[in-house]
């Protein structure tokens, strides 16, 4: 059993409720932490889509792979085969198409390396597999999709809009469906502004009945050291109310607290 294992047995036998939740997610290492929330979406009865959708989708090469390693040393078994147990069709292609492309080829790789030539192409192939004909050939916006770094997909991105006079949001909701729709978006939300991806997550957390915690704590630990002040700014560029405000309203006690000081609030 590890250090960092004792010590969270340790800090759950004095502790409770969502304040434990955040402490312990503290403690955990980062990609173990990213591992045991895909796990725990997969588990049991039912899949959490949107959180596998938050976290695979979002990442670059580098962290998907310390990911993917992190996920078999805990558990045992590949993640993308516990993918393909939850998950199925095209949805399921796409992010096992992600997971394992980061460790056989290396692509998604986070550099800011592009190549203008191919970007047109790729999004002639976009074009000519959605918009330009009867029905859409979901296997090319996949390929394109999780192939492709995101300073690459960019490129792509600008080339489609001069290609259709569209942009590439627009063909997805009206080309594609379903979780694979939601997945696809996500990326093309993250290639544009992470940091307005996840602002857009944490709200969507708070707002209505009730609040998803599992997902605020998942946003706030585990982007705290990446650009959580990045994400704050855009919150309230977004909402015109800040992060903090809104955790208070949803939050209390020593949990809420906990939440603040991570966020940076007074």
């Amino acid at each position: 059993m590890s250090s960092y294992t004792n010590l969270i047995e340790d800090l759950k036998s004095e502790l409770g409720g969502h304040f434990e939740d955040v402490i312990v997610a503290l403690m955990i290492p980062p990609v173990d932490y990213m591992a045991k929330q895909l796990h725990k979406a997969m588990d049991g009865i039912g899949t959490e889509e949107e959180t596998l959708v938050e976290i695979l989708c979002s990442r670059d090469n580098r962290e998907i792979a310390e990911i993917v390693e992190a996920y078999e040393r805990l558990y045992d078994r590949p993640l993308a085969e516990h993918l393909c147990s939850e998950t199925s069709g095209d949805f399921r292609r796409l992010l096992t198409l992600i997971v394992t492309n980061c460790i056989k080829q290396g692509v998604r790789n986070g550099n800011n390396d592009v190549h203008p030539e191919r970007a047109r192409e790729s999004a002639e192939m976009l074009y000519n597999a959605g918009e330009a004909k009867l029905g859409t050939d979901e296997e090319i916006f996949n390929k394109i999709l999780a192939h492709e770094c995101f300073a690459q997909l960019r490129l792509i991105f600008e080339e489609y809009k001069s290609i259709s006079g569209r942009t590439i949001e627009q063909a997805l909701r009206d080309e594609i469906s379903g979780e694979l729709k939601d997945a696809m978006l996500a990326i093309v939300e993250c290639v544009q502004s992470p940091p307005a991806f996840f602002a857009k997550r944490l709200r969507k957390a708070m707002e209505g009945a009730g609040t998803d915690d599992m997902t605020l704590i998942r946003i706030i630990v585990s982007r705290a050291e990446i650009d959580l002040g990045n994400i704050k700014r855009e919150y309230e560029r977004l909402y015109d109310k800040t992060l903090e405000s809104s955790v208070k309203k949803e939050t209390s006690g020593d949990y809420k607290r906990a939440l603040v000081a991570l966020i940076g609030g007074p």
